[in-house]
């Protein structure tokens, strides 16, 4: 059986891509007692936004699964017993003396937990209590060192020639020839298990035969020692990369598993350890979704936590509503390559999101739409959200104080949730400070004189208008500055369209005068909220 699943799948159906999966998986296989979905991460450093897209995959599956009414277990593997391969940039340059230990067992580079593999595992898992994600996390290095694995190495070491020639069938003639490999030395020398010396905690070992079944005798090539141990009671070793998949498989029971190209491609890992699973340890692999790559607008280049260019959960957080974040995976189906907006498409997917919410709560979202949502956990969002887009201008111009920017609201007649204040305010300030800068408004302290010698007579004469009209303060209320506003440039005998255009000339202008923009807040809540005393002098012509 072919378990790789083709797009094609949730493509012709009209159900959310993770309840198609999860029917052809009882479709395929009904009577299994527990279905184990499963995804696997090694906390080499920053675990990012991208590692995110396998968490909620399997996720999003497990939970159409229990929805079909299926015993279904999700687990989140920690593979932090593999080897430390290089240091990330944002990790200190001494950390290359830990190169080849295993990621539980070097110092936290923080100093804060108890190792490195920690520090990293703990940070992504604490990002992912804000969202309604239900799984369990295992820990490799917990299970390879506790014994659960013995039974299933000294199997595969039992086995190892015919591991050795799995591994051969998909190699290139090319592939061989570059790494230098005879088939039978390889096939008499290949061991399936990598072993952590005594000496230095690094796998830059040779193993040199197996005794007994379990009984390793290796040497250490940095200080060539040789030694023999019993990996039943000394655990100092762990399967190799592909090896180990198909024992965690076996062990576990797995039904599902997403991975990204590098692992899910044909002829790939995944082919390799499905060989593996069948062949040596007598179980089906499981049902694999291969899930493209997730990015950052205006990014290039692929997220590594090794490369220390990733962008974690909690930062995308400082940003985005939890629900706003998960809905851009659910709603994407794994074959789908996207990009989180961090620019102006902020504004836009906030707005499109709130359309969304609303369309669940009027009945009109699409099946699919309504069962992303509802994963994301929309459906609990309070109605009638402030606009993002609102939240940074309001913002700004009162301090980033939610009670001003709710008092606001009542001025202005604003109907929006003052819980969704809240949520928004400190979003959309990191939003702004942080990722753009150049849209922060910043109020003139000098009059701008380059640009009253651009203006011209009638463009003067409504600026000077406009200073007459707060100066004097022929307006009580905000409703009335704003209709004043647009009275000035206006001409009676001029068509709606022409005093349209007259009036945004005339915004612009003022928007020049005081921010040195175009654009800007809702004019009259601007001037409103940041008072004559500072205006006024900006207008002096």
């Amino acid at each position: 059986m072919n378990n790789r699943l083709h797009p094609r799948l949730w493509r012709e159906s009209t159900l959310h891509w993770a309840q198609a999966i999860a029917a052809y998986i009882v479709e395929q296989d009904p009577d299994r007692e527990v279905y184990t979905c499963e995804s696997g991460i090694t906390p080499s450093g920053t675990v990012h936004f991208g590692n995110l897209r396998e968490i909620i995959t399997v996720s999003a599956v497990g939970h159409a699964l229990k929805a079909l009414g299926k015993k279904t277990t999700v687990l989140f593997v920690w593979d932090d017993f593999d080897r430390y391969r290089k240091v990330p940039a944002n990790v200190e340059a001494s950390f290359s003396q830990y190169i080849g230990q295993p990621v539980s067992k070097i110092p936290d580079p923080c100093g804060s937990h108890k190792s490195y593999a920690m520090h990293f595992e703990q940070a992504f898992e604490h990002s992912l209590k804000e969202f309604a994600i239900d799984g369990s996390f295992v820990y490799q290095s917990e299970r390879y060192e506790s014994g659960l694995y013995d039974d299933l190495m000294i199997h595969a070491l039992a086995h190892r020639t015919e591991i050795a020639r799995i591994i051969l069938s998909h190699m290139t003639q090319k592939s061989k020839d570059t790494r230098g490999i005879t088939e039978e030395i390889f096939i008499n020398s290949y061991y399936p298990i990598q072993v952590y010396s005594k000496h230095t905690g690094t796998d830059e070992t040779e193993i040199l035969g197996v005794e007994k079944e379990s009984l390793i005798t290796y040497r250490c090539i940095r200080t060539n020692a040789v030694e023999q141990f019993d990996l039943r009671t000394d655990r100092r070793a762990k399967l190799r990369w592909k090896v180990d998949w198909a024992m965690r498989w076996k062990y576990e029971g797995v039904v599902f598993e997403p991975a990204g190209h590098d692992h899910a491609s044909p002829g790939s890992s995944f082919d390799v350890s499905s060989d593996i699973a069948r062949n040596v340890f007598g179980c089906e692999p499981p049902f694999l979704a291969e899930f493209k790559f997730v990015g950052i607008q205006g990014q290039g280049g692929k997220m590594s936590g090794s490369k220390g260019n990733a962008i974690s959960p909690a930062q995308l957080l400082e940003i985005f509503e939890p629900e706003i974040l998960a809905w851009q995976y659910f709603r994407k189906s794994p074959d789908q390559q996207f990009q989180i907006a961090l620019d102006s498409e902020t504004i836009r997917l906030y707005d499109e999101f709130d359309r969304s919410v609303a369309g669940i709560k009027a009945g009109t979202a699409s099946p699919s739409a309504h069962y992303a949502l509802t994963l994301a956990g929309a459906d609990t969002i309070p109605d009638n959200p402030i606009p993002f887009r609102q939240a940074v201008a309001f913002g700004q111009l009162t301090q980033w104080d939610p009670e001003r920017v709710n008092s606001l609201r009542v001025e202005l007649g604003e109907t929006f949730n003052p819980e969704s204040v809240l949520r928004r305010l400190l979003r959309a300030k990191a939003w702004l400070e942080k990722y753009n800068p150049d849209e922060m408004i910043h109020l003139r302290t000098s009059v701008n004189q380059e640009q009253f010698t651009k203006l011209s007579d009638e463009s003067r004469a409504h600026i000077e208008a406009l200073r007459q009209i707060l100066t004097e303060r022929k307006y009580t209320s905000l409703h009335e500055l704003e209709a004043l506003l647009y009275e000035i440039p206006k001409i009676p005998e001029s068509s709606e369209k022409e005093n349209a255009a007259r009036q945004k000339e005339f915004f612009k202008d003022v928007y020049r005068l005081l921010i040195d923009k175009d654009r800007g807040p809702r004019l009259a809540t601007f001037l409103w909220v940041i008072g004559t005393p500072k205006i006024i002098p900006l207008l002096s012509l």
